[in-house]
């Protein structure tokens, strides 16, 4: 693994001048970014982190509490280790003002809210100011650019919009890249699919789970959307874009490439699916990414461990090493014609969501794995529960053969478990249209 150390000895007259060119690039030079070598990227992170530090601690009081004890600047990515990690429970106990303590400025300076989706706790409330939205503007079209968009393509917005983050930073790129967008929000499923085909969209933006939902629709309607203009589904919300089983049956539905993307209201737009489609990548030009085991200790290359975020363009809101609860596994050495840094199979799973049976760790990624194996099967969800000291897991499914024991055999081949699966009725499980929740928690309440 490159470790994230010492680059002091680089800084020659060249280096510098190199660093300072790539500081003032043009937002839409993004190529030469993922080109770079690992070195001078590094030299470029470290330099504007300094310089993001350098803006927000005169204003913000919360991170200057926080960093009190740290002498800047920093002299390398390695001496990131000397600051404490944030994680969603620090925010959500600076949330009792507003703008939560952790923002930089006062409420006149901003211009948009989102709210957090409550997934791990209560909604929390995020604002931007106009550069700060620039910024997840112009670091959204990294993820355009994987999906080669242009000012001919039409998009089509598959979501609500509310206040969670959603596809709203993707809208507003899309609309600066020149692309028809097409809000689908507070229309049925039925009525979306419709002015998909109208308006001869060409690329659709969703859940990996919605996507599904609708082309389950679109077959009872008699909608044949495997031959509609859409080329590309953009995906986010879950892990599945990355997941080979969802991809695959996404693209069968609608005759189309998928691209993933992964992000959150706390720390911005991160990740971009590889080419493949087998992965995610961290878009470094914005990220400086830290990969770290349970002890806390660095991770090596390919090893499971919590992936750790710091970004360099959100002013009004910076999160310095912002702990996502994301499992990952890092890869630094791969054949990527983007270098930046490789996540394999994506986001395998949350770190509170994974359980360890029988001495096997269990992610909801690798039972939704075995699950879109089969494509008759409806939706489903996990059930989670203990008995004793050991957790238990229990599948839930809509399988129009009723035939839990070939799921059963499947899950054992894959994963090496035995699981529990109980056949529901069809259309009785709930639909998501946003991020899905099929991960029903029983330990939680069973111990209080």
């Amino acid at each position: 693994m490159p470790q994230l150390g010492y680059i002091t000895s680089l800084f020659n007259a060249n280096f510098t001048c190199i660093v300072a060119i790539m500081l003032t690039y043009d937002a839409h030079d993004r190529f030469s970014f993922t080109q770079l070598p690992r070195d001078l990227l590094e030299a470029v992170q470290l330099e504007r982190f300094n310089r993001l530090v350098e803006t927000i601690l005169p204003h913000n009081a919360f991170h200057a509490e926080r960093l009190v004890d740290i002498p800047f600047p920093l002299r390398s990515l390695g001496e990131l280790r000397q600051l404490p990690t944030l994680t969603k429970a620090d925010l959500i106990a600076a949330g009792d003002t507003f703008p939560p303590r952790f923002h930089t400025f006062d409420a006149s300076r901003y211009i948009r809210l989102h709210r957090t989706s409550g997934t791990t706790g209560r909604p929390l409330p995020l604002l931007d100011t106009a550069d700060d939205w620039q910024w997840w503007i112009d670091t959204w079209q990294f993820v355009l650019d994987a999906a080669d968009v242009t000012s001919d393509d039409r998009a089509f917005m598959a979501f609500s919009f509310g206040p969670f983050i959603g596809f709203w930073s993707a809208n507003d790129a899309l609309a600066a890249r020149g692309a028809m967008v097409i809000p689908g929000g507070g229309l049925s499923t039925a009525a979306r699919l419709t002015l998909l085909q109208d308006s001869d969209a060409t690329i659709l933006c969703c859940t990996p789970t919605y996507a599904l939902h609708m082309a389950d629709v679109a077959k009872a309607e008699e909608i044949p959307i495997e031959s509609s203009s859409i080329r590309c589904v953009i995906v986010a919300g879950e892990p599945g874009g990355s997941i080979p089983e969802v991809r695959q049956r996404i693209e069968a539905a609608w005759g189309a490439k998928v691209i993933d993307h992964s992000g959150a209201t706390e720390i911005g737009p991160w990740g971009v699916g590889t080419t493949d489609g087998t992965s995610l990548q961290v878009i470094e030009s914005e990220f400086i990414a830290e990969f770290l085991l349970k002890d806390g200790t660095p991770a090596d290359e390919g090893q499971l461990s919590e992936l750790v975020l710091t970004n360099l363009g959100r002013i009004g809101a910076p999160m310095i090493r912002y702990r996502t609860g994301d499992l990952v596994r890092p890869h630094w050495e791969h054949q990527d014609t983007c270098r930046f840094i490789r996540l394999q199979g994506g986001v395998l799973g949350r770190a509170d969501d994974m359980v360890v049976v029988r001495g096997v760790n269990v992610f909801p990624s690798s039972i939704e794995r075995v699950i879109r194996s089969f494509p008759e099967l409806g939706e489903f969800r996990i059930l989670l529960s203990k008995q004793g000291q050991m957790d238990q897991v229990r599948v839930e499914v809509e399988d129009p053969q009723n035939d839990p024991q070939r799921i059963g055999k499947q899950f054992e081949a894959t994963i090496g478990l035995r699981i529990d699966v109980k056949i529901v009725p069809p259309d009785s499980l709930p639909r998501f249209e946003a991020k899905a929740r099929r991960v029903i928690d029983n330990r939680k309440s069973l111990q209080s």
